[in-house]
């Protein structure tokens, strides 16, 4: 085996992640990862070598990276996801820079991360190369920018829309989402996981409650405008077991590998607010019962990934309407394989493989040791990609 070029991930060097990707690493007979952490970036202390591949992870399990990039003590707070998204972009730029100047690689691309983590341009881009998504009138770069409760309630009547979500543009883990239901009559009620203080200020709490009061729903709109906010339709969506559904479907370097079903009694199947896995083989079942095939619903999620040709994995959010037929893309996720325990799909390449062993196995195809990674070679026919121009 010949030495492999060393592996550096950007993230929390106490986080679940990078143990993870220290545990493939292991496995495969590779060097394990060095860490840098978020806030050595931030602080412009991070330090890179020729010929270390570097791989950007989530800074969301570091408390003080969160607190570096939102501006707010309180992890718990809603607040600041605009603060998060200009810091972090700011920093993922000059890292870019300082990979490229130590002659070191950049795994994914700095601009179309930027994209990543902007619901409205995500889903632009999306619906620009054909991939189906829920309607929104907050997509893409020209879009009219919501500045509170007065501009969403015009918007949505303008669009027609009765059943909706409000998502922070910048948000991950359903951080300010509320899903808001209007009837014939005007009354209106949003279910949410946020926890409105005494003060007005905005928690994230693991209870899903519901608001009844136009009065207390606006109050969290205009609360939560000025970080921006992305609107789309609230599609029905399958039910198993009597929860309503929808999959994680992992892609890497283009190829889907991994997919779990995520059902919840709410309309956020979060685990953290009551989501639970539920049942692929019931889900493929019911998927052909329909007239539908397996294959589609995963080509749906390659189609999404192609999309970012420059992000080697990411985590497709597939919406399955009622009756399981038809297949939409919620969100398209930059850090989106925190799956534990889930091994790769049937003919997907990465059997047996979990979501980190399975990019392992993809990022270094000619030193990975197949006795101790089972790699398969439709995991590795992409060329590792560089730091350079962004293709955004």
């Amino acid at each position: 085996m010949t030495t492999a070029p060393r592996l550096v991930v950007v993230g929390d060097p106490a986080g679940r992640r990078v143990a993870f990707f220290q545990d493939a690493l292991r496995s495969a007979g590779l060097p394990g990862a060095r860490v840098v952490s978020w806030p050595d970036v931030l602080g412009g202390r991070a330090r890179f070598a020729a010929g270390e591949t570097v791989r950007i992870d989530s800074p969301g399990e570091d408390p003080e990276a969160d607190r570096l990039l939102r501006g707010v003590d309180d992890p718990a707070r809603v607040e600041g996801s605009g603060h998060w998204y200009t810091r972090f972009t700011a920093a993922v730029s000059e890292l870019s820079g300082a990979v490229a100047e130590a002659g070191a690689s950049l795994v994914d691309d700095p601009g179309e991360l930027a994209v990543l983590f902007d619901k409205r341009l995500s889903h632009g881009r999306l619906r620009a190369a054909g991939v189906p998504v829920p309607d929104s009138p907050t997509s893409g770069p020209d879009a009219p920018a919501v500045g509170g409760w007065t501009d969403l309630r015009s918007l949505l009547d303008t669009a027609g829309l009765r059943r909706m979500f409000v998502k922070l543009a910048h948000g991950s883990s359903a951080s300010g989402v509320l899903a808001v239901e209007t009837n014939g009559a005007g009354r209106i009620q949003a279910t949410t996981s946020v926890e409105r203080g005494p003060d007005g200020r905005l928690f994230n709490s693991l209870r899903v409650r519901r608001y009844t009061s136009e009065r207390e729903i606006a109050a969290i709109v205009d609360a939560l405008a000025p970080d921006g906010l992305h609107v789309e339709r609230w599609l029905p969506k399958a039910t198993q077991d009597g929860r309503a559904a929808d999959l994680r479907v992992v892609v890497i370097d283009g190829r889907a590998t991994h997919a779990v079903v995520r059902t919840s009694r709410s309309p956020m199947t979060n685990l953290h607010l009551g989501g639970a896995r539920g049942d692929l083989a019931a889900a493929r079942a019911a998927i052909a019962a329909a007239g539908g095939r397996w294959e589609d619903a995963l080509g749906v999620c390659e189609r999404a990934a192609a999309a970012f040709p420059g992000t080697r994995c990411v985590g497709v959010d597939l919406l399955p309407a009622t009756g399981w037929r038809r297949f939409a893309v919620g969100e398209v996720n930059a850090f989106g394989d925190l799956l534990p325990r889930l091994t790769g799909l049937p003919g997907s390449g990465a059997e047996g493989l979990d979501t980190y062993a399975a990019q392992v196995a993809a990022q270094f195809p000619h030193t990975t040791d197949a006795r101790h990674t089972h790699a398969d070679p439709r995991l590795t026919h992409a060329t590792p990609r560089t730091t350079g121009t962004s293709t955004t």
